[in-house]
């Protein structure tokens, strides 16, 4: 049996303190979540891999066939340049959609992978947050702009910025779904408790069939004791919920992104790409694409 203890009891705090104030999830009851699929990618924790799976679980899905759609939503645009767009040379972004309530189709730009598409993020979107405090219905910005267009595309994934702010509320209201990715480290978990009573308000007061439905475990390390009890807890509070598949922690998928390319086009064969793949297939479920 693994131990609870953080380097074999050493003095550091027990793993399972960190999630003392996250609720066990019931998992014996799976929620049905037919196409079109809209996943809000949050966590209020920077660093622990949400806009690397935005990418690349994005990516791996457009590989299998659907047409997926990204929504970069975090100011820092890390998924716009990871799939290879160059903010600078951009009229319209998810800013308009947000703050000018411009068309969403007006926005969605190519990228190099067939089935892929990205409504990119520029550096507009740092000043949205305070922009969006007077505005009428700010919360429900982007539910509006998605209304319709989800019926072009079988997965749209929306990268939360790392902060519970305007533009993840946005996020989440517009969602049908939250995938969370944690990073398999003891501090990724600390917050977590909050960040899942964060979801539960918008849920009770802007989105009433926002569901709590996939955890990801992401830069895991074999080599240490540490990812192994991280992950143990991490499945003994969400069940079935946290996928099978694990994305280890690899240089090939941290160079990705400064090649503007997801980790199947940048580097096919490597642990990366399998990984995503593999996630793609178990997010998907296999379910049948809906458009051509």
């Amino acid at each position: 049996m693994v131990s609870d203890r953080v380097d074999g009891g050493d003095g550091q705090q027990p793993v399972s303190d960190a999630l003392a104030d996250v609720p066990t999830q019931e998992s014996a009851h799976q929620v049905e979540h037919p196409l079109p699929r809209v996943l809000a990618i949050a966590n209020q924790k920077g660093g622990v891999g949400k806009t690397t799976t935005a990418v690349n679980l994005g990516a791996a899905l457009a590989e299998l066939g659907y047409r997926v759609l990204v929504i970069d939503l975090d100011p820092q645009g890390n998924a716009t340049t990871g799939l290879g767009i160059n903010a600078r040379n951009l009229e319209l972004s998810a800013y308009d959609v947000i703050i000018n309530e411009t068309s969403l189709e007006d926005c969605i730009e190519p990228t190099s992978l067939r089935n892929l598409f990205l409504v990119p993020a520029t550096i507009n979107l740092a000043g949205a947050e305070i922009e969006l405090v007077p505005a009428f219905s700010r919360e429900l910005r982007l539910r509006r702009a998605l209304e319709g267009a989800d019926q072009d595309f079988d997965f749209i994934m929306i990268d939360c910025p790392p902060s519970l702010g305007l533009l993840t509320v946005n996020g989440l209201a517009a969602a049908g779904e939250v995938l969370v990715p944690i990073q398999c480290e003891y501090y990724a978990l600390e917050g977590l408790g909050q960040l899942l009573r964060n979801i539960e308000l918008v849920r009770t007061n802007l989105n009433p069939s926002l569901d709590l439905s996939t955890i990801i475990l992401t830069m895991f390390d074999a080599r240490t004791k540490l990812s192994d009890e991280v992950a143990e807890e991490i499945r003994k509070h969400f069940g079935s919920k946290v996928c099978r598949s694990i994305v280890p922690r690899t240089v090939r998928l941290s160079e990705a992104p400064s090649f503007g390319q997801p980790i199947i086009l940048f580097d096919s064969s490597s642990r990366g790409a399998l990984a995503y793949r593999e996630l793609a297939k178990e997010v998907s479920g296999g379910a049948s694409q809906r458009v051509g």
